[in-house]
């Protein structure tokens, strides 16, 4: 009877046998900063509430805007949900849907409102496309056309965290996720306002409200009033790898948006917890 020997070729790492939750095993590797892979690219995150549901009003002059910055830059513009993924919540939450059905469902206005700011742009050869697109074909799309739209939700659906009834991971938060991931070279986010204000501009105490000029992630999370953006982006700030900075901009305001991309500071600036160069 032949003798056999099974040769098993062993692998060395660091990782190997051990659990990936060992900070003094992961943390050599993890403080390696990460590849940028789209350096280039300027990140835009267009509010549903605040620029969708205004119309043609509100609509049409970004369109606009965008249209003349395009040899500009190359854009990946995202689109936030509006009043309509609050209709969602309030029937879903009416029939019991538990959290991880509710974030699809209102991810579906942020991708319509994505829809029609592509259709308007058109005829600039700009596309929408989803979400597993801009994973892995985004740099194509951009080879051959100078933006690519897309829904900012993030893609968690049934995997929506359940510490709430409401997603709590919504499209700033979205927005914010993909263009760090992809070391994009910044994100600019467009609403209503002129940036974060000490309190609410459009509260009781409105009149003593002032514009924050820049701010820390952190800072700003100590604010207790209401902000212009998703309270989740300032927890997933902390871990940023790429993006150090976010600017709001006014979207209502001609001119801002193309101001921002051009590195000026016309709005709120929000730092993050990415280390600086």
């Amino acid at each position: 009877m032949t003798n056999t020997s099974n040769n098993i070729k062993h692998v060395t790492s660091a990782l190997a046998s051990q659990t990936l939750l060992d900070g003094t095993l992961t943390s050599p590797v993890a403080s390696v900063p990460p590849v940028k892979l789209l350096p280039w690219l300027q990140v835009i995150k267009l509010g549903g509430r605040s620029i969708f549901d205004r119309g043609q009003e509100a609509i049409l002059p970004i369109v606009e805007e965008i249209r003349k910055i395009l040899p500009e830059h190359r854009l990946l513009i995202l689109t936030g949900a509006g009043i309509r993924a609050r209709h969602i919540y309030g029937v879903g939450l009416d029939l019991g849907l538990p959290v991880g059905s509710l974030a699809p469902l209102a991810a579906c206005e942020a991708g319509q409102n994505g829809h029609i700011l592509a259709e308007l742009l058109a005829q600039d050869f700009v596309s929408y496309v989803e979400k597993p697109t801009i994973s892995n074909q985004l740099a194509n799309h951009l080879a051959n056309a100078p933006t690519v739209v897309g829904s900012a939700f993030p893609p968690y659906h049934n995997h929506e965290f359940p510490t709430s009834r409401l997603p709590i991971h919504q499209s700033d938060t979205g927005a914010f996720l993909v263009a760090d991931a992809l070391g994009a070279a910044g994100l600019t986010i467009v609403e209503d306002v002129d940036g974060v204000y000490s309190s609410d501009p459009n509260g009781p105490e409105g009149q003593d409200a002032k514009l924050i000029d820049e701010i820390t992630y952190d800072e700003l999370a100590k604010q207790t009033g209401t902000l212009p953006v998703d309270r989740t982006l300032l927890e997933v700030m902390a871990n940023a790898r790429h993006i150090q900075k976010v600017q709001i901009v006014n979207g209502l305001v001609p001119g801002r948006l193309t101001a921002a991309l051009r590195g000026q500071h016309v709005g709120t600036i929000i730092r993050t917890g990415a280390a600086r160069p």
